[in-house]
């Protein structure tokens, strides 16, 4: 019963968001940037054009304010760092984040093309026991740092982690190169990423985080004081 009430707070946050800002998507917002102004420094991302439920969908969210004072809840080195969590606007200090969002599911956008490279965003959803479409969360996401991978260790993901699924010449030597979280292609929605600031993604990376209940959770809290739509810049 708490976790309706919960997720129906949520829902009306998201309302009353939406009633005092217009959160339709126009055709020249999605050729913006998302600007995520963090304690830590500036992101800068963009979103992919082949994941348009996802990209519209954050799109809608950053225009409403969804994400402004939300903390980055999970921070785990050589792996990645998530937010996205309404309920962390407030959290206490040591209080367990991750079950909030804003009461809705995205259908999975898997494309082969995008991948866990370091430096995507992707979104966070709920295990496969209880969501065996592998819906993604309408709010969490996550940021890639990963790590390195030799072909050894590729080999190794493909048997032990994606089911004999091989990964391909051009994405092994990204992985090879520039690192990833390659056991989570094909399983977790890929749909942009940091074109700005993935120092700034390493930085929060390494904070001290939490080894008791709230575990993951950084023990300073590290936050996202706005996100915007700004101006794309060429690369």
């Amino acid at each position: 019963m708490k976790r309706w009430i919960v997720l129906l707070l949520n829902c009306l946050i998201v309302i009353s968001l939406s009633a005092q800002k217009d959160s339709s998507i126009r055709k020249k917002e999605r050729r913006r940037d998302v600007l995520l102004q963090t304690s830590m420094g500036d992101i800068v991302i963009r979103l992919s054009d082949s994941t348009p439920l996802h990209r519209d969908n954050f799109l809608k969210l950053v225009k409403v304010g969804f994400y402004d004072s939300v903390l980055f809840h999970r921070v785990i080195q050589n792996f990645m760092i998530q937010s996205g969590d309404p309920n962390s606007k407030q959290a206490k200090a040591g209080q367990p984040l991750g079950n909030g969002g804003p009461g809705y599911s995205i259908p999975a956008e898997f494309r082969t093309t995008i991948f866990h490279k370091k430096g995507v965003i992707a979104a966070a959803r709920m295990g496969d026991n209880v969501n065996p479409q592998k819906a993604s969360s309408g709010s969490q996401f996550y940021i890639v740092q990963g790590k390195i991978f030799n072909d050894a260790g590729l080999d190794s993901i493909e048997t032990f982690r994606l089911n004999g699924r091989k990964i391909s010449p051009e994405q092994r030597e990204v992985y090879k190169t520039i690192g990833g979280t390659p056991h989570l292609d094909q399983g977790y929605t890929v749909f942009g990423e940091v074109v700005k600031g993935l120092e700034v993604v390493d930085k929060i990376a390494a904070v001290q985080t939490s080894k008791a209940q709230d575990r993951d959770r950084p023990l300073q809290d590290v936050k996202i004081i706005k996100a915007k739509l700004i101006k794309r810049k060429r690369r």
